[in-house]
């Protein structure tokens, strides 16, 4: 176990920098570091996964050192060499008469002890704060993200859909690796360094309940809080596992959480990609349109797809037929072909019909005036994602 409260650490509230020295008085603080960690080692040994090995918990206080408030990131520590990867959380701690009450992220107490901290900014206190319905419970599968790196790039998959922790469930997470090396964010967000040794971890807390992890990274940033926007540098892709856990050739593990806890990644859309499972770990596929991906294959980057787009999936065919209205009763107004992205106005019910993603009678008219059966088309909802037309 560690326990960082006596370093200097480059606090990073918002946009905004400050630097300075965290110390403890060496007498009067012994006692309550000694109680922090072991309020917020209990909080993990019940926080994390029963089947989980760990090698040890680490607490890292990153602000208010030696005060009764306190703000960092905990960490149960895969045992190196392993195929299984860290838990980790940022928890939030107040000292009340002599004792610590802790939250972990994801707690009601988390929130309730961030909103109340003095070293907490009030942009996270407003992130923490927040509540969100599972979005893919409730049959949205949008997330507004890129792949990790630059757009317009390709990089290999040498791991599909997988745990955190390899084997585990759910397959929240794909290895990716190549070009330039530079991991970078998949969405604007508030980002964390997740290690005590600031090395190889970062996690983005992102809107709508989402955030995403990037393990294994070397020459990472430093972030405490730091405000990053979409495609801001994080890191390099390598094997690095400062928290346990085990990596064979550079590359960057690259999870989806929603509502601070990871979720399937399946269904979901990052950077024009929709990821499918696989009956075992890391031999899930990618699809963008009808285009297949496998383990070991490239992914082009596409960018982040807007909430109110679609890509045409031809299911199998090189195109698709566009209508002066919603239905095949209506004319033909040219084609669009597998794959496009294209900008949706609005949605209605016509006729019927079947593709990749079920049955269904909706339409959807493109910015052009033309429409499309939302059956030939990845939207990430089965209702309409931009209103219904009159």
């Amino acid at each position: 176990m560690t326990f960082n409260s006596r370093r200097r650490w480059a606090v990073v509230l918002g946009s905004g920098l400050f630097a300075g020295v965290l110390a403890v008085p060496a007498t009067a603080a012994q006692a309550p570091q000694q109680d922090l960690q072991q309020a917020v080692t209990a909080k993990v040994n019940v926080a994390k996964s029963s089947k989980a090995k760990t090698a040890g918990i680490q607490v890292n206080v990153t602000r208010g050192a030696g005060t009764d408030s306190v703000f960092g990131t905990t960490v149960s520590l895969a045992p190196k060499g392993q195929d299984s990867h860290p838990e980790g959380w940022l928890f939030a701690a107040r000292l009340v008469d002599g004792k610590w009450q802790v939250g972990l992220e994801g707690e009601r107490a988390f929130s309730e002890l961030a909103a109340a901290s003095p070293v907490v900014s009030a942009k996270e206190k407003q992130l923490f704060g927040q509540s969100f319905a599972p979005q893919a419970a409730g049959g949205d599968f949008r997330t507004g993200m890129r792949l990790p790196f630059a757009t317009g790039a390709s990089w290999s998959m040498p791991g599909g859909p997988h745990g955190w922790a390899g084997t585990d469930t759910p397959y929240s997470s794909v290895d990716l690796a190549g070009g330039n090396g530079q991991v970078l964010a998949a969405r604007g967000g508030t980002a964390y360094t997740m290690c005590g040794n600031g090395k190889g971890w970062i996690r983005v807390i992102h809107d709508r309940g989402y955030s995403t992890d990037y393990y294994h990274m070397f020459n990472n940033i430093a972030a405490n809080g730091l405000a990053v926007s979409e495609g801001t540098f994080l890191g390099n892709i390598g094997t690095d596992v400062s928290c346990g856990g085990s990596a064979s050739g550079n590359h960057v593990h690259f999870a989806l959480r929603q509502n601070s806890a990871y979720v399937g990644i399946a269904g979901h859309n990052v950077g024009g990609w929709v990821f499918q499972n696989a009956a075992s770990a890391y031999n899930g596929t990618a699809l963008h349109g009808s285009t297949l991906r496998s383990p070991g294959q490239q992914l082009y980057n596409y960018g982040a797809l807007g909430f109110t787009q679609g890509i045409i999936d031809s299911f199998g065919g090189t195109t698709v037929n566009k209508r002066t209205g919603p239905g095949t009763n209506y004319a033909l107004a040219g084609s669009v072909a597998d794959g496009t992205t294209v900008n949706i106005s609005c949605s209605k019910n016509g006729t019927s019909h079947t593709g990749r993603w079920g049955t269904t009678s909706l339409w959807n008219r493109l910015s052009d005036g033309t429409w499309v059966s939302d059956a030939f088309m990845w939207t990430g909802l089965a209702t309409p994602v931009n209103g219904t037309c009159p």
